[in-house]
C-alpha cells in the first residue's frame, strides 16, 4: 500500500512538472511570436489592421493612473510613519526622507503598481481574448489569415511595455509626495531641508532600475495574461477559471521576478 501511495505521489509530481514545463514552454513559444511580429513581420506581407495600441495604451495607462496614484500615496505615508516610529528612538528622523525615497523608487513603486495593473488590466485581457476564444473569435481571425498575436497580443504587449515605466513613475512621485507630507506635517521637518535630503539621498541608478522592473513586470503581465486567454476552454465557466489564474500567476511571478531582478542590481553594485 505504502509502495503504491509512493508511485501516485511521483507519478503526480512528474506530471505537474511536465505540466509546467509545457506551459513555460508555450509563453516561451508566444514572446518569439510577439517579437517576430514586432520587428520582423510589420516588413512581410499586408499588414492586417489591428487593435489601436493607443486605445490599449489609454486602458492600460490613463485609466490606472488615479488608483495607482492613491496606493502610492498612502504607501508613502505608512512608510514615513512607520519608519519615523524606529528613527525617532535613534534621534534620527531626517533619514525618513531617503528611505521613503529609496523605497519607494527601486521597490514598491514598481511592485505595487505591477499588482494593480495585473489585477485590474491583466484579468480583464484575459477575460477579453478567453471570450474571444471560447466563442470561436479567434478561429474566425485564423480563417481570413488574420494571426491573433499579430492583431491581438502585439498591441496589447506595446501598451503594458509604454505605460508600465510611466505608471511607476507616477508611483514614484505619489509615494515620495506622500512621505513629504508624513514629514512636514507630523514630523516637523522643514519642506525645504526635505527635499534637499532626498535628492542628496537618490541617485538616478535608484529611478531606473524601478523602471526597468517596471517595464519587466509588464512583459509578465502580457504573457501570462494573453496566454491563459488564447488558451481558454470551457464556456463562460472556464473564462472565469482562467482570469483567476492569471491574476495569481501575475502576482506570484512578479514578486519571483522583483527577487532576482534585485539580487542582480545587488550583486552587480558589489
Amino acid at each position: 500500500m505504502e509502495n503504491k501511495k509512493s508511485v501516485d505521489l511521483v507519478t503526480s509530481l512528474g506530471i505537474k512538472a511536465l505540466t509546467l514545463f509545457a506551459t513555460v514552454k508555450d509563453m516561451f513559444y508566444l514572446l518569439m511570436q510577439i517579437l517576430h511580429w514586432l520587428f520582423i513581420g510589420p516588413f512581410k506581407g499586408k499588414a492586417a489592421k489591428r487593435d489601436s495600441i493607443f486605445d490599449q495604451m489609454v486602458f492600460v495607462g490613463v485609466k490606472s493612473i488615479v488608483i495607482v496614484f492613491f496606493i502610492a500615496v498612502f504607501t508613502g505615508f505608512v512608510l514615513a510613519m512607520q519608519s519615523a516610529y524606529q528613527l525617532q528612538q535613534l534621534g534620527a528622523v531626517i533619514y525618513v526622507t531617503g528611505l521613503v525615497a529609496v523605497s519607494i523608487t527601486r521597490e514598491l513603486g514598481p511592485v505595487l503598481t505591477a499588482l494593480v495593473v495585473a489585477g485590474r488590466v491583466g484579468a480583464a485581457i484575459t477575460a477579453q481574448l478567453g471570450s474571444m476564444k471560447v466563442s470561436e473569435q479567434i478561429e474566425s481571425l485564423e480563417t481570413m489569415a488574420i494571426n491573433p498575436v499579430r492583431f491581438l497580443v502585439v498591441p496589447r504587449f506595446l501598451a503594458l511595455l509604454i505605460m508600465m515605466p510611466a505608471l511607476a513613475a507616477i508611483a514614484d512621485l505619489s509615494g515620495i509626495l506622500g512621505g513629504f507630507f508624513i514629514g512636514v506635517t507630523n514630523l516637523n521637518i522643514n519642506p525645504y531641508l526635505y527635499i534637499e535630503m532626498t535628492k542628496e539621498f537618490l541617485a538616478l541608478k535608484d529611478i531606473m532600475t524601478g523602471l526597468l522592473k517596471s517595464a519587466v513586470f509588464g512583459v509578465i503581465i502580457c504573457l501570462v495574461a494573453c496566454y491563459k486567454g488564447l488558451n481558454t476552454k470551457g464556456g463562460a465557466e472556464g473564462v472565469g477559471k482562467a482570469t483567476t489564474e492569471s491574476v495569481v500567476t501575475s502576482f506570484v511571478l512578479i514578486i519571483v521576478a522583483d527577487a532576482i531582478l534585485t539580487a542582480v542590481f545587488y550583486f552587480g553594485n558589489m
